[in-house]
């Protein structure tokens, strides 16, 4: 019997320590956290942008007109006599050619030889890309030098057709892309492992946030390794004798979680109504009043016409004019309390039965009333 009711206690005290640890699990605030992988970027670990000329050819006569886009055949004579043909003194219509921008971009630690993505966009008059090809095209970065070269089949998601008296145009014809087109010919030099000090970079620069970074990163280490020298910057420096490499060391703190703090913000735009607060929006009491007045007038002008066989009269027009007032006087002057949380702020906006509209202005006048702890930014 002993045995049972010893069995019996352990079970329920099995099932406590599962109720105490999902309760726990449960109330920490995991949700509102992020990993420093998703909070920073790394110095060295970027993209870099690529552009270059070339010339589509293939067209079904939808390319450049000689008229507008001159250089189009300037540059195709160019081509052809870097091919040994004599074309200068060659009258061209280069109708199922065009002249394109190609831009791409390098990633990062790309090796040469590897296959990459490229835009193509017409800088001429070309009415459509579609089934044209795109000729050897050097692309460049911003030192001047070239990094990749592209070619291939441009693949087009928009189409255009035109009769004699209209056209039909889905998408945007002018504008493509070539999967795999390009190949990397140059590498960037950097080599990540070699360093001894290297920068992470906020996303949202924030003092609190820097400061939480470097604690989460010194206590998973055991070393005083990150340092926030600004709102925006934490440098970690490998200390004498770590024998972990920077890639190592990268790899293993940017899983940490880290709880990010932002500037108590509300962004709207006006254009399209929209409306977007940051949970640590605050308001201190404040009252309201929201009230329209709408005056309506509406023309219903009335033909008048003579009887038959009258004689002198004429046809004219009668106007009718109908104006009325409507004022909202079921609008009262209501009390807004103090905001401890971003849903009772919703709520008492809600409460006042207020479009998105209205609300903006109402926004905008808590914050110029000095009520409001947050900054608006209209976009």
């Amino acid at each position: 019997m002993q045995n049972a009711l010893l069995a019996i206690s352990k079970k329920l005290w099995s099932v406590v320590a599962i109720s105490i640890a999902a309760t726990i699990i449960l109330s920490t605030p995991s949700a509102a956290n992020s990993r420093i992988k998703d909070l920073v970027n790394i110095e060295g670990i970027r993209e870099n942008q690529l552009i270059g000329y070339g010339l589509v050819v293939g067209l079904n006569g939808t390319g450049d007109t000689l008229r507008n886009a001159p250089f189009t055949d300037q540059s195709l004579k160019a081509m052809l006599e870097r091919l040994g043909i004599n074309a200068k003194d060659t009258e061209m219509k280069p109708e199922n050619t065009a002249a394109v921008l190609v831009t791409a971009s390098l990633p990062a630690f790309a090796r040469a030889g590897t296959k990459i993505d490229v835009n193509v966009s017409s800088m001429g008059d070309a009415g459509d890309l579609k089934g044209g090809t795109l000729l050897a095209t050097p692309l460049m970065g911003f030192d001047g030098e070239v990094y990749a070269v592209a070619q291939g089949g441009v693949a087009v998601a928009g189409f255009s057709a035109q009769g004699e008296a209209a056209n039909i145009v889905q998408g945007v014809p002018t504008n493509g892309r070539i999967a795999n087109g390009g190949i990397i010919e140059k590498e960037i030099d950097f080599e990540l492992s070699d360093l001894t000090s290297i920068k992470l970079s906020l996303h949202n620069p924030d003092l609190t946030t820097a400061k939480r970074v470097e604690d989460a990163i010194n206590g998973y280490l055991g070393t005083s390794m990150a340092r926030a020298i600004d709102p925006s910057t934490i440098q970690l420096d490998r200390p004498l004798g770590y024998e972990l490499p920077m890639v190592n060391i990268l790899t293993e703190i940017e899983q940490l979680l880290v709880r990010p703090d932002n500037k108590a913000q509300v962004v709207i735009d006006e254009r399209t109504g929209i409306i977007v607060m940051g949970s640590e929006v605050r308001i201190s009491p404040v009252a309201i009043a929201q009230g329209n007045l709408t005056i309506r007038i509406t023309e219903t002008p009335v033909v008048s016409q003579p009887n038959a066989f009258s004689e002198g009269g004429e046809t004219v027009v009668v106007p009718r004019t109908q104006a009325g007032v409507e004022n909202d006087d079921d609008r009262r002057l209501s009390v807004l309390p103090e905001a401890v949380s971003l849903q009772e702020l919703v709520n008492g906006l809600n409460s006042l039965g207020i479009g998105p509209r209205d609300m903006i202005s109402i926004l905008q006048a808590i914050k110029a009333a000095g009520a409001m702890q947050a900054e608006i930014k209209v976009m």
